[in-house]
């Protein structure tokens, strides 16, 4: 039975023909690049310092978005009871992680990861290190096709559709453009959950700071990272359906703050962020 459950919990690529594409730029090597991470190369690091010289506060906007999904995760958890995380756009592993933070606060928690980066795919070892109680997954596939996530097997045996998930989107809808229906594939989502289940998202916004925003979408575009900026009244049609958690729509650093939170000015964020329950 040990080797069956690992054997379900492998990536099921071989990560020897994986191909990285080391000299074109992807956004979650940009990402890691800007959080201070180390999986990046030289032309993720061109792309992330034009995107800074465009826009000098990008940095600081990614890092509260991450600091915005530890706290969503551990709200969730403590004050919810949330037992159940589907994380959708995971990015390249950067601890803590969802079960990381999840299980230190309950140790069966659950956390199926998706993606469909080549880079992710090649770290998704460090994404299943569950503890005993709880599981861990990994499924690459893309976003954009809901139906073979929520039918994919490796998500069945680790979630259970019976009862709530917390449905994570964190950094990946301004990657979906609008002739794609991001929001038409949210829902498709939340379809397939229980009463009780939550949804989480961020959204890319220009509201703070058009024209230093506005350089950022177009030096992604510009080497072949489709990038949507999207207002707040867009923003808010995410969760039409849904009941929104206080404090509602808001820019990342606003949702429930932790109480020794540094101050961060509001023209620095680029990112709203928003959390309802489907009742």
């Amino acid at each position: 039975m040990a080797d069956e459950t690992r054997a379900q919990q492998e990536p099921q690529d071989d990560y020897a023909s994986v191909d990285l594409r080391m000299d074109v730029p992807h956004s979650a090597r940009v990402y890691d690049y800007l959080i201070g991470g180390k999986t990046n190369f030289e032309a993720d690091r061109v792309a992330a310092h034009a995107s800074v010289e465009a826009w000098p506060a990008l940095p600081i906007s990614m890092r509260t978005t991450r600091a915005f999904m530890h706290r969503l995760v551990r709200r969730l958890t403590e004050e919810y009871g949330v037992r159940q995380f589907l994380d959708i756009g995971t990015g390249i592993p950067t601890s803590p992680n969802v079960h990381e933070i999840a299980q230190a606060i309950a140790p069966e928690a659950r956390v199926a990861y998706v993606d469909n980066d080549p880079i992710v795919l090649t770290h998704a070892r460090a994404l299943m290190s569950s503890t005993a109680e709880g599981r861990t997954c990994y499924i690459d596939a893309d976003f954009r096709d809901p139906d073979s996530i929520i039918g994919d097997p490796r998500l069945r045996d680790v979630i259970d559709f019976s009862r709530p998930v917390a449905l994570s989107l964190i950094a990946i809808v301004h990657f979906v453009l609008d002739e794609d229906d991001p929001q038409g594939i949210v829902r498709r989502f939340m379809d397939a959950l229980v009463p009780g289940s939550f949804l989480a998202v961020t959204v890319f916004t220009g509201d703070t700071d058009p024209v230093g925003v506005g350089g950022v979408s177009r030096e992604y575009n510009a080497r072949g990272i489709p990038l949507q900026v999207r207002d707040k009244a867009e923003t808010e049609a995410f969760f039409k359906g849904y009941e929104l958690l206080d404090p509602g729509v808001t820019l990342v650093h606003h949702w429930r703050p932790d109480a020794d939170a540094a101050p961060i000015r509001d023209q620095d964020i680029a990112m709203y962020a928003g959390v309802a329950v489907k009742r």
